[in-house]
């Protein structure tokens, strides 16, 4: 008993962590003013005209096939990796990130900032279709949680602390992206 208080203590600070921004500083630094030149134009347009593609169907016994165990409890279980501690919190390259599931390109370069909170965080996905947001009450709190639209996996949160222009700050674990570079 004493372990799963443990862990539950554990749990409920990373997913804390993510919904607090410093805001005392701008910190909302985009990829492309942190010295990379931004994705050509014709890259974001041809990713915004993209056709979704079929909806993704698999039981969790499928799911837990294709994925690690650690993907798996993100993407599946609505669970949070580390602070810090991930792949691309501090990923300065530029291309697209997509969903480690099904493949469904959600973000880019063009709109990721350094948000301060240990986590890979957008101001908007490439499109609203690529996404879903849902209601999430766990842990008793109110927060959006952010889906794959084609896959219905777990990606991260959205929250209204974003910079100009959306003031959106999709915080999103980096284990439940694929990153490919353009």
């Amino acid at each position: 008993m004493k372990l799963f208080n443990l862990i539950l203590l554990i749990s409920a600070i990373n997913l804390g962590a993510c919904a607090q921004q410093d805001n005392t500083t701008d910190r909302a630094l985009t990829t492309a003013t942190a010295g990379n030149e931004p994705l050509p134009d014709a890259v974001v347009n041809e990713l915004n005209e993209q056709a979704l593609g079929d909806t993704v169907v698999k039981t969790e016994e499928e799911w837990r096939q294709q994925l690690t165990p650690e993907e798996y409890q993100v993407l599946r279980e609505e669970g949070t990796e580390l602070a810090f501690r991930n792949e691309f919190n501090d990923n300065k390259r530029r291309g697209v990130y997509s969903c480690a599931a099904c493949g469904n390109p959600m973000f880019t370069s063009e709109t990721k900032f350094e948000s301060g909170t240990g986590w890979p965080s957008f101001y908007a996905p490439i499109s609203e279709k690529r996404v879903k947001e849902v209601d999430d009450r766990a842990l008793g709190m109110l927060r959006t949680e952010v889906e794959c639209s084609r896959c219905g996996s777990h990606i991260g949160h959205v929250f209204p602390d974003g910079p100009k222009p959306t003031g959106l700050r999709y915080c999103l674990n980096s284990i439940a992206l694929d990153f490919e570079e353009k």
